[in-house]
């Protein structure tokens, strides 16, 4: 290396424009808590030196199975494995899907270094089917390694990590897309301006939340990708989401009015992302992404399961390479017009609905279990069309042609369990809304307003900690968090004589048992506005089940 700490595969001049080296030269902290402070605030940011030496740490103490490739096992097979082939003519693994090695200022010989590491990764890590990500970590991970073995051994460690709770890196097509399901899940949630803006101009909503990782792996400049990966390699995979949904924040601020740059939303992100530079320094970003209050790595876990629990109905395996796109069933094409008929709603406003539903649910088409008009003014046929599925759509439209409704988790069968007695049930992924007189979505209260609860905490004696089947308990139950009180989860309740919708403060909609009035008001469960007239007179009913396309 030379006096600034470069090594032979970095370009010296396009290096110091992108990073100069001012920073400090040591570290001393050795606390968890401190190192994430220190990480989020760039300590080591402006010290090529002292960042090479955290990374080395960091990447050292990652837990990893008992055989794990090191410097040595890459000195002995690279020259069998590269022959005598140009480092700049060696094709890339078939797991990177044809992604481009971001140059982030390395010379030619860097180049053709990564192109080697990632051809000795893959035939030592054979059960990697799928890891686009993985040539900017290397090429990123050789700024700072003496040679190309050291480098080796530093990703090979990130993708030998075997502690369950600390994801680094998707390493199958299976892990890849309920990653982008769950960024979808996520953004519907943190960004729902940008969700809506994005829903509106892209014909495939999930085929640009799929675009996720590459806006961090390829498309961020050196230096905020650097910054970045500090903190990743502190804090782990949660890190990646919330910078994610950090830019596509900035980039609905910035766009918002204009006109796109071309026709196509997810190459004017990727403009973006590349761009940022003329919009927000790595500093912004990362204070924008760590004011986002994200559920708990449990609950995103959850998420996660749950969506890979979809893809795997669907065929989807962990040794798939890859998927036809034309095979996935986006927002806008769930809900096809000439097979799509309602009493209460149009095309357009299912579709709108269709792209709140969790994106497990959205790869489902809209199947029509209960309508009023056809199956009569009951409650009681209203539960016997709606039992078995789950979950479940409710839409109502008034007498004075006001439209609104629930989406709610839980199948209605869960109300038999409690003996007759009213009683409350479902998952904090359950919300209402009113779509006329104007549209309005009102979530779960805790996603907006996290301060009012925290994670349950992980002791010895909780159940949940060590019970394998707890980890499958489903997404944003009540019982993970600890609330103030039971009125924030008070999210559907039927008996014989009414059907409610949140509860605490007042209910955001009661119906009778004669489906024929109701009334709606705040309610703490949702932090709702009145949904419609507060007293109404109930015109249709209607209840949609998520019926997945195969099975048609």
């Amino acid at each position: 290396m030379d006096s600034s700490g470069y090594n032979c595969f970095v370009d010296r001049d396009k290096m110091d424009a992108a990073i100069q080296d001012l920073g400090p030269k040591e570290l001393s902290c050795t606390e968890l808590q401190e190192l994430k402070q220190l990480a989020r605030q760039g300590y080591w940011a402006q010290s090529h030196a002292l960042r090479g030496k955290v990374y080395q740490r960091l990447i050292r103490d990652i837990p990893c199975r008992t055989v794990t490739p090191d410097a040595s096992v890459y000195s002995d097979i690279v020259g069998k494995i590269v022959g005598k082939h140009s480092s700049s003519s060696l094709p890339l693994p078939e797991f990177v899907d044809n992604t481009q090695v971001p140059i982030y200022c390395l010379n030619a010989r860097g180049e053709g270094a990564v192109r080697k590491i990632l051809l000795c990764i893959a035939n030592q890590f054979p059960d990697i089917s799928f890891c686009p990500a993985l040539p900017a970590v290397v090429a990123l991970l050789l700024h700072y390694s003496i040679d190309e073995a050291e480098c080796f051994e530093k990703a090979c460690r990130i993708l030998a990590c075997n502690d369950p709770s600390k994801k680094l890196i998707d390493q199958s097509f299976l892990a890849f897309e309920s990653s982008c399901m769950t960024f979808g899940d996520l953004v519907n949630k943190y960004c729902q301006a940008a969700h809506k803006l994005m829903v509106a101009v892209s014909e495939d909503v999930l085929q640009v939340y799929s675009d996720w990782q590459r806006w961090l792996f390829g498309e961020l400049p050196l230096n905020y990708f650097a910054r970045v990966f500090d903190v990743f390699l502190v804090e782990g995979y949660k890190v990646l989401y919330r910078v994610a949904l950090a830019i596509l924040k900035f980039f609905h601020k910035v766009r918002a009015g204009q006109p796109l740059e071309s026709d196509n939303v997810k190459q004017d992100i990727r403009m973006f992302v590349k761009d940022i530079a003329k919009t927000v320094s790595p500093e912004k970003l990362l204070e924008k992404a760590f004011a986002i209050r994200l559920f708990s790595r449990k609950e995103i876990q959850l998420l996660q399961m749950a969506n890979e629990k979809a893809l795997k109905q669907k065929g989807i395996t962990v040794k798939q390479k890859s998927v036809s796109l034309s095979k996935r069933q986006f927002v806008h094409l769930a809900v096809h017009a000439e097979n799509f008929h309602s009493e209460i709603v149009s095309v357009k406003e299912m579709r709108d609905i269709w792209s709140w539903v969790p994106e497990r649910f959205a790869l489902c088409q809209p199947l029509l279990l209960f309508s009023s008009l056809q199956h009569g003014y009951s409650l009681s046929r209203f539960y016997f069309q709606c039992e078995g599925h789950e979950p479940t759509l409710l839409l109502i439209k008034t007498t004075q042609k006001e439209v609104c409704g629930a989406y709610l988790s839980t199948d209605w069968s869960e109300r038999n369990k409690y003996g007759g007695k009213l009683s409350f049930f479902g998952t904090g992924e359950c919300f209402v809304f009113r779509l006329q007189p104007e549209v309005q979505r009102y979530e779960w209260v805790v996603i907006k307003h996290p301060e009012l609860t925290k994670p349950v905490p992980c002791t010895s004696s909780h159940s949940s900690c060590s019970d394998p089947a707890d980890r499958l308990s489903p997404f944003l139950a009540a019982r993970h968090f600890n609330l103030p009180s039971k009125t924030e989860s008070m999210f559907m309740a039927g008996g014989t004589d009414c059907l409610i919708i949140g509860g605490g403060g007042g209910q955001a909609l009661y119906i009778d048992g004669d489906l024929n009035r109701g009334r709606t008001g705040h309610c703490d469960t949702f932090n709702n506005q009145p949904l419609c007239s507060e007293n109404f007179l109930i015109a249709a009913v209607e209840a949609w089940g998520f019926q997945d396309p195969d099975t048609q």
